[in-house]
């Protein structure tokens, strides 16, 4: 996996010139069409191949090529028949295009374009459809990625895995137009991106249309992503389409389809009971890539140093009674206890020492052996297990990792967070959705800890059991439920459901679907009417998206060789029927209508993605104009630089030369010099008073207090109540120094702040009134009593 694509430029000029996509949302699903255009500059044919990211969930449905006047539209076929046409084309003097999903990981696609002729132009234009996840926040995240990090190839794992090359994001050849048009039934509110875009466009007076286009200049050191806001996102819908007017009727195609959307509302007296069991296990990244910026900002915050800020959190909000234990993992894993131990102070405290200590040195990013080992733990009784992973993703065996997430799901919940540009969609999504739990995708400027906090409240949420789907339809009207089985609900989840409809009914007619469940021993139900009628102009969305959830249903269940076969040739007539991608299928273009055969040896040329950006590994690329390449020995999948250049940035001295070097970023790169240690930034205040909280819930008065609070020592104990004790009174002013300056960030202290109040509701203080009345005086707030919940 070679980062240096750089030599590749210096010698070899790139035939992709631009790429554009057209992005069109209808309520939460979306198309989009990216059109790469290429030109063959050189006296000789050329093959191009081009390595990039697409969403994980997404369903390639259309590719095609346009080379003069002449357009042609690829078909599906078997993965290893379409390569031996593609091949047979190219020896024969044909020109032809090959697309083909990745057997390692369904988010990486290659492109190779075959035969192009001297001064010759072709565009080849790829559609997909997609699902849009539904965030914390309730917007809709839409991403284009635009960043392909190298995956780590665990030792001993089969095949070399997609060769990316990859340069830093000024040296990108080609640019990048972007574009999107949003409709819904529902008002749009707001659209924000972590790019600039220019203002939004409505298109109608009520604002259920609107245009929004990537501001100029954009740069490809970060993925383009969009979150859209309607107003009553959480309304239940369903959309009937109609089949396909030339597919088999009784087909999949053939059929209409429904696509269900349920937002499933849990009664307030349940929700407000947390819980305060389980086991809770977490899993942290260690590899060289870690050590990586968490945003593209100046700020030097690395994503290891974001993750011990949030592990932090996390323990301070653990309730008392639960188990928890901490995994972190590169090469090799390591845990701090082995097994898991109770909650309490000292464990707590035990754990934050350890916590405080972890670095980004544990080389690659082998994930699978850890997952082995914590599955292999024996479950404690009543203590649901939580298992939380924090990765930058650069993983290259993405299926082997959600199959066994997917085994194990009865035993667990997985809670995912993706970090960083770049990180794999397919797994972050694919471990929660097997995992019965919720991704997470922390870019840009995101802080991890917010949605971490959020999905710690969603896993202390009650278990739901028992779910049950109901359809009440028309007399002669059947359906074929096409999704897996729910299992998991969460409060303010989206469900989406996909299913079949069979038989003649009336477009007057209306059908129900009731989801039952049972949530901490109330029984509970849901349900949506909706008519039966066709939606107009949808296309074949929800066909292709019901297709591709079929598709990866039949690409995972298989359990042994002969299901497997049996499998595969399901999804090969699927995939071939539906027009939809899938890991054994591929999209193959052969321009027969050219007569003239192309003469000459065909040359090679590998088209660079931008890379892993702000980061040690980004001076790699740089470093292609001097020096040479050798595979290091720490088996990190990184590469050792001989280079006596060196140089500083923000305090840390960053050497080529690896007698100098304490670990290698994976992907290649520039490393710490072991003499320099960067100056530590001052601490976030808030992270300060966490820190000081004890695993009850409770603050102690002393001198570090008060300064996290501003505050000297003597003032702290002067203004303390005659009556009051000192970690009531601790307990007190820390709660009103929390919503007195930092409601911004209440997402984060949410948790720990109730677990203070529940301390202090246990204390049956007499003194919380003229304890909040002098804290207020002290810390110069108007925080009233209730406003605590005291």
């Amino acid at each position: 996996m070679d980062c240096c694509g750089l030599l590749t430029l210096q010698k070899e000029p790139v035939p992709l010139k631009s790429i554009e996509v057209e992005l069109e949302v209808r309520d939460h699903v979306a198309t989009v069409v990216s059109t790469l255009n290429y030109e063959n500059k050189e006296d000789k044919p050329l093959e191009a191949v081009f390595v990039f990211p697409l969403p994980g969930d997404a369903a390639v449905c259309h590719f095609s090529a346009q080379i003069g006047q002449t357009q042609i539209v690829a078909e599906v076929k078997e993965k290893q028949k379409a390569r031996e046409e593609y091949d047979d084309a190219l020896s024969s003097g044909q020109q032809a295009f090959l697309l083909e999903e990745s057997d390692e990981s369904p988010d990486i696609f290659s492109l190779r374009v075959g035969s192009l002729p001297p001064g010759e132009s072709a565009s080849i234009r790829l559609e997909y459809v997609i699902e849009l996840a539904v965030q914390a926040d309730d917007g809709l995240r839409f991403c284009l990625p635009a960043v392909l990090n190298p995956r780590y190839q665990p030792q001993g794992s089969e095949g070399a895995g997609v060769q990316v090359t990859s340069v830093p994001a000024s040296l990108v050849p080609y640019s990048l137009s972007f574009s999107a048009r949003v409709s819904s039934p529902r008002p749009i509110s707001k659209v924000e991106s972590n790019c600039s875009l220019d203002p939004l466009q409505y298109l109608n007076t009520d604002q259920t249309q609107a245009t929004v286009k990537l501001a100029a200049g954009h740069k490809f050191d970060r993925d383009v992503e969009l979150l859209i806001y309607y107003k009553d996102a959480h309304q239940p819908t369903a959309v009937v389409e109609a089949g396909q007017a030339s597919a088999e009727p009784g087909s999949l195609m053939g059929d209409p389809v429904v696509m269900v959307s349920l937002y499933p509302e849990f009664p307030q007296s349940v929700m407000s009971s947390k819980a305060s069991c389980g086991e809770f296990v977490f899993l942290v990244d260690r590899s060289g890539s870690m050590d990586c910026a968490t945003n593209n900002s100046e700020q030097q915050e690395t994503r290891i140093s974001s993750a011990r800020d949030t592990l932090l959190l996390l323990l301070k909000s653990l309730p008392m009674g639960c188990y928890f234990n901490i995994y972190s993992f590169g090469s090799s894993y390591e845990h701090i206890f082995s097994k898991s131990v109770e909650y309490g102070e000292k464990t707590m405290e035990e754990a934050l020492k350890k916590v405080e200590k972890m670095e980004a040195d544990l080389g690659g990013t082998e994930i699978l052996e850890p997952l082995k080992h914590i599955y292999s733990q024996p479950c404690i009784q009543n203590q649901p297990r939580q298992l939380f992973v924090f990765t930058d993703g650069e993983v290259g065996n993405t299926k082997e990792v959600i199959d066994l997430v997917k085994k194990n799901s009865g035993s667990h919940r997985c809670f995912s967070f993706g970090i960083g540009e770049g990180a794999s969609s397919a797994l972050i999504n694919g471990m929660a959705k097997e995992g019965g739990g919720h991704a997470q995708f922390i870019t840009g400027t995101d802080r991890m800890q917010p949605k971490v906090m959020q999905s710690l409240r969603f896993s202390l949420q009650p278990a739901v059991e028992d779910v049950s789907v109901t359809w009440d339809l028309p007399k002669g009207s059947t359906v074929t439920v096409l999704s897996p089985p729910i299992t998991t609900i969460f409060q303010g989840k989206r469900s989406l459901i996909y299913a079949q409809l069979t038989g003649q009914s009336s477009e007057a007619a209306e059908g129900c679907v009731t989801v039952k469940y049972s949530l901490a021993g109330h029984p509970s139900e849901n349900q949506l009417h909706f008519s039966l009628r066709p939606a107009e102009n949808s296309g074949l969305i929800v066909h292709r998206l019901a297709a591709r959830t079929l598709i990866c249903l039949l690409e995972m269940e298989a359990e042994n060789n002969e299901e497997k076969r049996r499998s595969k040739k399901k999804v090969v007539q699927l995939s071939v029927q539906s027009g939809v991608s899938s890991s054994f299928t591929a999209f193959i273009v052969v321009n027969t209508d050219n007569n003239k055969e192309i003469q000459g040896p065909l040359l090679h040329r590998d088209i660079p993605m931008a890379g892993l950006m702000k980061c040690a590994a980004t001076p790699c690329c740089l470093a292609a104009y001097s020096s040479s390449f050798s595979r290091d020995s720490d088996d990190d999948g990184g590469f050792g630089l001989f280079d006596d250049a060196c140089f500083d940035r923000a305090g840390v001295r960053y050497c080529y030369a690896t007698d100098d070097c304490e670990g290698l970023c994976f992907g290649g790169g520039l490393v710490r010099n072991k003499a320099a240690v960067p100056e530590q930034p001052p601490r976030d205040p808030l992270l300060q008073l966490v820190s000081l909280q004890k695993a009850s819930g409770c603050w102690l008065l002393d001198p570090a207090l008060a300064a996290a609070l501003g505050k000297t020592n003597e003032e702290v104990e002067k203004s303390k109540p005659e009556k009051a004790s000192s970690e009531v009174w601790a307990t007190i002013l820390a709660l009103i120094w929390l919503h007195g300056f930092k409601m911004d960030a209440k997402d984060e202290w949410e948790l720990l702040a109730a677990k203070a109040v529940s301390w202090l509701s246990a204390q049956k203080a007499p003194s919380v009134t003229e304890c909040v009345e002098a804290g207020n005086i002290l810390l110069g707030c108007s925080v009233q009593k209730t406003a605590l919940d005291l």
